[in-house]
């Protein structure tokens, strides 16, 4: 052993800062699924009851259902943290009952969750859990058909109405290729729950009303999920670098944005807009992120947004690692450089 004595180090000002706040409160957490699912279901027999007299007339219900059906999803979202409850088991139970609702396999999308947070702004990588980004260079070294298809992949039609739908109705439905054991198992077992519950329903109430009910529902949750997680990653200066210059905290506390929502909505959204805090500490449920924020200067210089200064976002599509900053297709020279 040598006699060398080995340097000390040092821990981050915020993990001291976070520490109170991970832990959960049962009667908070047992609260909120009551005021979470319970009124879910009343809207989705109320849409029901509505499209008996006529197909618009749910629409109203839908909509507010789909509110209740994204505040279930960041349920579902922190009891794949394990902060919803302390107890683990607990956690995962509510999780999969969210599954039957948001129609997300849990663990599957948990391990894929994970892998977002710890690559989240990693430009070496990509690919897992987030917003298809490429570089300036890497979208110059495309071929016109592939620019074609990530023009059109980023199009706010197909990103934000037509994808969405997609990914929840249809893609979570299968798993990657080199998805490990569980996660298939979770997405099969997901699958006969989907089955089970929804076929009962169709041959119960009648296909087509149940219909009328749920895709409503699952397209609005479904955009409204897709939006709120986009904006709290993809605004002008956020941070993004490659592998050795990659900082933790950093794309905390500078590559999630500050959603500043209308306190109605930030009930709803389950507080995720505080997502600057939920990135630094997954381990926080929802319901102390507020306080966290508000009790500590360090996250008072994240980037704020709000409704309308979100909406300047969609334009921004190719991160541009000369200037640091994400930018417009627009903002590319007019004479691009043909690919290799």
């Amino acid at each position: 052993m040598s006699s060398q004595a080995r340097p000390t180090r040092t821990r981050p000002a915020w993990v001291e800062a976070v520490a109170p706040y991970q832990h959960a409160d049962t009667p908070t957490a047992l609260l909120q699924i009551l005021n979470s699912f319970l009124p879910f279901i009343v809207c989705w027999v109320g849409a029901y009851q509505s499209v008996k007299v006529h197909p618009l007339l749910g629409v109203a219900w839908s909509l507010l259902a789909a509110l209740f059906l994204v505040r279930i999803f960041i349920i579902q979202h922190d009891c794949g943290h394990g902060s919803f409850f302390d107890n683990m088991r607990w956690n995962d139970w509510v999780g999969r009952a969210g599954s039957l609702i948001t129609l997300t396999a849990y663990h599957a999308w948990r391990h894929d969750h994970a892998v977002h947070h710890a690559t989240s702004g990693n430009l070496d990588r990509r690919g897992i859990g987030d917003i298809k980004t490429l570089t300036v260079a890497e979208y110059l070294a495309l071929s016109p058909a592939k620019r074609l298809h990530y023009r059109l992949y980023r199009h706010p039609v197909l990103l934000f109405l037509v994808g969405p739908w997609l990914h929840f109705a249809l893609f979570q439905r299968f798993t990657y290729p080199n998805a490990g054991w569980p996660e298939k198992r979770s997405v099969w077992s997901t699958n006969l729950a989907l089955l089970l519950v929804y076929g009962g329903l169709g041959a119960w109430l009648g296909w087509g009303r149940v219909l009328l009910v749920q895709v409503p529902i699952t397209m609005i949750a479904s955009t409204l999920g897709v939006w709120l997680f986009y904006v709290q990653h993809q605004f002008e200066d956020a941070y993004w670098a490659r592998k050795k210059e990659w900082d933790y905290s950093q794309v905390a506390l500078k590559g999630s944005s500050y959603y500043r929502l209308p306190a109605v909505l930030q009930w709803f959204t389950g507080n995720i807009g505080l997502h600057h805090v939920h990135h630094l500490s997954p381990k926080i449920p929802n319901y102390r992120l507020q306080q966290c924020h508000d009790e500590n200067p360090l996250f008072h210089e994240a980037k704020t947004l709000t409704i309308a200064e979100s909406l300047s976002t969609i334009k921004l599509t190719l991160w541009d690692e000369e200037r640091g900053r994400l930018v417009s297709f627009r903002e590319l020279p007019a004479e691009l450089p043909r690919a290799a």
